[in-house]
Formats: C-alpha cells, sequence, structure tokens
C-alpha cells in the first residue's frame, strides 16, 4: 500500500503549480485551468485523507461533490470567457477595461 505521505506530496505539488499558473498567468483560461488543478489537488487529498478511515466514505463523497461544483464552474467559466473574447477580442481580462460595448 502506498503511504498517505506521497499522496500529500503529490497533492501539495499539484496545488503550488496550479497557484503558480493563477499567479502568473493572464490569460483566462489559463487562469481557469490552474484553477482545476487546485481543485483536483484538493481532490487527491481529501481522498488520501479518507485511507486513513477506510470504513467512512466522506472523503471520497466530498471529493465526487467536488468534482460536479468544478465541472459546473469550468463550464460557466468557459461560456463567459468565450463571449467575452467575441466581444473583445482578447482573453485577458486586464485589457477588457468596459462592461458595455460602445
Amino acid at each position: 500500500m502506498i503511504p498517505i505521505e506521497n499522496y500529500l506530496v503529490l497533492s501539495a505539488t499539484l496545488f503550488s503549480i496550479g497557484l503558480m499558473i493563477v499567479v502568473i498567468k493572464r490569460n483566462a483560461i489559463a487562469v481557469l485551468l490552474g484553477l482545476e488543478l487546485m481543485l483536483n489537488a484538493a481532490n487527491i487529498n481529501l481522498v488520501a485523507f479518507n485511507l486513513a478511515h477506510p470504513e467512512r466514505l466522506d472523503g471520497q463523497m466530498f471529493a465526487v461533490f467536488v468534482i460536479i461544483v468544478a465541472a459546473c464552474e469550468a463550464a460557466v467559466g468557459l461560456a463567459i470567457i468565450l463571449q467575452a473574447y467575441r466581444v473583445f477580442h482578447t482573453a485577458v481580462p486586464d485589457s477588457i477595461s468596459t462592461l458595455k460595448e460602445s
């Protein structure tokens, strides 16, 4: 059996990479991918902590709930980004300065 520490190191690494993507990148799609990576790292963490108490399924159920919320967040986020790209011809949020097209 793989020790829980390996899962936690993997989760921390993925979360750190996702955080760096969110902080460094200016493209909205890259930021959305970084957020998804951070949520997946949290899911690995939840399932790893569930290994400590395998008789209970709380960690796995919460991970499934987070996956559902992440899918909804990705769908709404991509829809907003695509609409902003159609109107403003850019996916960089800093370049969008108005809410109304003139």
